[in-house]
């Protein structure tokens, strides 16, 4: 039968607030009476309620996860379960615990944020993304309290975050293509507003412009969202106009959709790269070749960096840059181009 705190209590002759306090270690109760309570509870083989020693604290030991439901299934885009296990792990190794929040528009985002903070459960708060404008992150700030982010903030000063280099990522993804020989490379993306969309179509745009590939409108295409039906939108698009060599995609999910047209047209002769380096990339045909963002270490480290703080509440580190690498498959082929000699 399980111990209670008043059985410890009873046996060490003191009340069970006092036991509370001992095992929180205050500093009020007296060193002679916290080894009398400490010696009970190791007789007695108590084991504290976690939370109940938690609030002792005046700490839940609690961080409040939101994840974002915007036309995202959880299964389809493995980004989030990846994310979720990485922040996980780094918080079971400090003997924190994380408890999620389904959103299905920013105005729910929002409200959940509110019920987080007002219901003092929870310690800090963790963003799976940031929006423009994002009105959870400012309404986070005016509350002061502590909170961390997936994905680089538009103002980043003062705030705690961690992303991939995803201009660097993207410029490199450029040369890997160039060297293999491709002078014509189309970019498809969605959600040009945000900031992830910015830097890696920037850093597509400035490798281009280095390598001396000619940029037309007609070769990179925005899309509203990141789905396989937007994917197929986009290569239709797309293939109305040009015939690239190859193909940036921003997302598997939305490269998906573009093989799923490539299928029906017959398409062989396109190299496609997609980012996030999803479980289902292996089972299409081709298999793409994509860029691992790390998933799981931008969740890691998230959790990391947010717990660091609650712990130390010093902020010397604000954030941390996750590297990336190009997994190469079928999708990604060399090809051959005959450099045309100046007369």
């Amino acid at each position: 039968m399980k111990v209670t705190i008043k059985e410890v209590a009873k046996e060490a002759n003191v009340s069970p607030s006092t036991v509370s306090r001992v095992i929180s270690d205050s500093p009020q109760i007296s060193d002679k009476t916290k080894e009398k309570v400490r010696e009970v509870i190791n007789r007695l083989k108590y084991k504290p309620n976690a939370i109940a020693r938690s609030l002792a604290n005046n700490k839940s030991r609690i961080i409040g996860v939101v994840l974002p439901n915007e036309d995202q299934d959880l299964i389809t885009n493995p980004f989030f379960i990846q994310a979720m296990k990485g922040m996980s792990e780094y918080a079971q190794k400090k003997k924190y615990y994380i408890t999620y929040a389904f959103s299905e528009d920013e105005k729910s985002e929002y409200d959940n944020i509110n019920n987080f903070i007002t219901s003092n459960l929870v310690d800090g708060v963790c963003l799976l993304r940031a929006r423009p404008e994002d009105k959870s992150i400012k309404y986070l700030q005016q509350m002061d309290f502590p909170f961390v982010v997936i994905g680089r903030p538009e103002e980043a000063d003062g705030m705690l975050w961690v992303d991939n280099d995803n201009f660097q990522t993207t410029y490199n993804l450029v040369g890997e293509l160039y060297k293999k020989g491709h002078r014509d490379i189309s970019f498809i993306g969605a959600r040009e507003e945000w900031n992830v969309t910015r830097d890696r179509l920037y850093g597509f745009k400035v490798a281009c412009e280095m390598n001396r590939i000619p940029i037309e409108d007609k070769n990179i295409i925005m899309m509203p969202d990141f789905n396989e039906k937007d994917g197929a939108k986009a290569a239709d698009i797309l293939l109305e106009n040009s015939h690239p060599t190859a193909i940036i995609v921003e997302d598997d999910v939305l490269a998906f959709g573009v093989l799923n047209v490539f299928k029906e047209k017959n398409i062989t002769d396109i190299s496609i790269i997609g980012f996030n380096n999803s479980p289902l990339a292996e089972f299409q045909t081709p298999k793409l070749s994509s860029v691992d963002i790390n998933s799981h270490e931008l969740g890691y480290y998230a959790s990391k960096i947010l717990i660091d703080y609650l712990e130390d509440n010093q902020r010397k580190i604000n954030h941390y840059i996750v590297e990336s690498k190009i997994i190469y498959r079928e999708s990604f082929r060399e090809w051959f181009y005959i450099e045309k000699s100046l007369e």
